[in-house]
């Protein structure tokens, strides 16, 4: 009978304890995501704060240009055609866009259109041309 009492008692204490392990378990991955996020923030601060003359830059709304003046604190102009020049808040950049990268994949999708060289012409035309059944 007192082991009875005992295990009762000591299940109890366990349940007693679930409450703070769920909160505990649920805490935990919003502190790790926030700790996250905040270090995101951090790099692209940096990022925006180390712009130059003459880097390609996405904004937030999508919109590719290349940085004319950097000298400004807050603001940034970037040319987004030949001769259209527009100023941007530091914040509203999104990512450097690295120019080699770029043509890379340019320069990449041409190198496969030549290894195709070695198909027959009939396989090239058929490419082109939907096959009707």
């Amino acid at each position: 009978m007192d082991l009875i009492l005992a295990q009762e008692a000591g299940g109890s204490g366990l349940l007693s304890l679930l409450p703070f392990l769920i909160i505990l378990l649920l805490f935990v991955p919003l502190f790790l995501n926030g700790r996250k996020q905040r270090r995101q923030m951090a790099e692209t601060q940096a990022m925006q704060q180390a712009l130059e003359d003459g880097d390609v830059v996405v904004t937030t709304s999508g919109l590719r240009g290349t940085v004319t003046d950097a000298s400004y604190e807050d603001t940034i102009d970037l040319e987004i055609a030949d001769g259209v020049v527009t100023t941007w808040l530091r914040a509203a950049i999104r990512e450097k866009v690295n120019p080699d990268a770029a043509s890379e994949d340019e320069s990449g999708s041409g190198d496969s259109t030549e290894s195709a060289g070695d198909t027959d012409a009939s396989q090239q035309k058929s490419e082109n041309k939907p096959t009707i059944h």
